[in-house]
């Protein structure tokens, strides 16, 4: 039975998935929703999608996800709501000289992906080595030993954290209630008893102890969902990269602004300097990082506070300074600012997991997660399937259903993710920037 627009919906967790949804479902008529989020602000600085900048593109080896990334970039073109946060400069793809086939194949594919696309007629320029980068890159004064690769020109990439707080403030004015720190964190989901071994989700305490009530909760906690769900602990595991940034001059940022994000898939990826704070994001794109706790049964999960994610490994750094000494040799040495690690909730295959949960009646627990690190781009539809999956009460797309876990190699992570080009390891085993 379709949910009643007055009967309460709870969403728990206020980052890219769960502002979405608020948005979506107020927008359509559901006169009381509420949001449960354990900072003590919105947007959520614990979600991955909390940045400076994201990369928006719809490079996929699999072509599913090529259709659904571009119907989310025509709304970051044309939406009132998201287009105000969208630049499209461009996504420049390319290797070095010294990538390894796996990354060279990858590319190759990727390339392959939006070529075969009509959507990308005429958008698409092929960027055979370093002078043909300069072309589209003329602030690219390094090297760029043998880069070559390919300039997509429907992409380029979202100012994040603005465009998280556009959609909040949105969420207020449509009458979502938000409820934040000790009064937003999850204590504990709350079931009552039905016939035989199921349950029904009624709602969840929070950590002052107040019981917030709903016919339907959704758990959109992005890397800390096992935490609150921990039946899902088996298909999820809480991953991370370490995120840094250089300050500029204002002068500095305004000679660099306009070429395109940029990524170098056996390094890392960069943004054009931000307008505001005249930062540019680096971030190096390995295989990530887990966060394996004996507490947790095994699972890997974030760290639980803030400040414990406020450094990014040594490996990071030298990838960085490596980056940039082929590309913007004059800023390579400047002090990595802002450094923290970005935690999302990956699944084995990189799809997302947008369903009921099994074991619970009446459509009474669902769950938005998955995003694997390429959810953020989808932030402007994210809320369409949560609606379509209240609507319709079942989730119709077997890939996005609650599944058992797939196989992985002997380290627990998968191997056929492309866009990672290094295995994932414990963040145990990796030593720290010396700052």
């Amino acid at each position: 039975m379709p949910l009643n627009k007055s009967e309460p919906v709870l969403i728990i967790g206020a980052g890219t998935f769960g502002l979405s949804t608020a948005h979506k479902l107020a927008t359509l008529g559901h006169t009381n929703v509420a949001v449960l989020e354990k900072d003590d602000r919105v947007p959520s600085r614990f979600s991955g999608g909390f940045d400076l900048n994201k990369i928006i593109r719809s490079e996929y080896i699999d072509p599913f996800y090529t259709d659904v990334a571009l119907q989310a970039i025509r709304q970051w073109q044309t939406s009132p709501l998201y287009q105000p946060h969208f630049r499209q400069v461009g996504f420049l793809n390319v290797i070095t000289g010294e990538a390894p086939p796996v990354v060279q194949n990858a590319l190759f594919k990727y390339n392959k992906s939006v070529a075969e696309n009509p959507a990308f007629d005429g958008y698409l320029v092929p960027c055979q080595d370093a002078a043909a980068i300069r072309k589209v890159a003329s602030q690219f004064t390094g090297e760029l030993p043998g880069w070559k690769g390919y300039l997509n020109r429907l992409a380029g990439y979202a100012q994040a954290s603005n465009a998280m707080q556009a959609v909040y403030k949105e969420c207020v004015k449509l009458g979502v209630v938000f409820h934040v720190g000790l009064a937003g964190e999850v204590e504990e989901l709350l079931y009552e008893a039905t016939d035989g071994n199921d349950k029904m989700c009624i709602g969840a305490r929070t950590k002052d102890g107040v019981v917030h009530t709903a016919r339907t909760t959704i758990v959109a906690a992005g890397g800390f969902v096992a935490n609150v769900l921990p039946a899902i602990g088996p298909q999820i595991s809480a991953v991370c990269w370490g995120v840094s940034h250089i300050q500029l001059t204002p002068s500095e940022s305004e000679a660099l602004r306009g070429f395109p994000v940029t990524t170098v898939r056996d390094i890392g990826f960069f943004f054009e300097p931000d307008p505001a704070t005249h930062k540019i994001k680096i971030c190096y794109m390995g295989g990530g990082y887990t966060n394996v706790t004996a507490q947790k049964g095994g699972l890997s999960v974030p760290y639980a506070s803030l400040a414990e994610s406020e450094y990014i490994p040594e490996k990071d750094v030298k990838q960085t300074r490596r980056l940039l000494r082929q590309v913007l040799p004059h800023i390579a040495e400047r002090p990595l600012i802002d450094q923290h690690l970005c935690w999302v909730a990956d699944t084995g295959n990189s799809d997302f997991i947008i369903d009921f949960v099994p074991g619970t009646t009446n459509n009474s627990l669902a769950v938005l997660s998955g995003d694997s690190g390429h959810g953020f781009k989808m932030m402007p539809i994210v809320g369409d399937w949560a609606a379509d999956l209240l609507s319709n009460g079942e989730q119709k797309l077997p890939r996005w259903r609650w599944r058992e876990p797939k196989v992985a190699d002997k380290d627990g992570r998968p191997t056929h993710i492309a866009w990672r080009a290094t295995a994932t390891i414990d963040l145990s085993s990796t030593p720290r920037a010396k700052l």
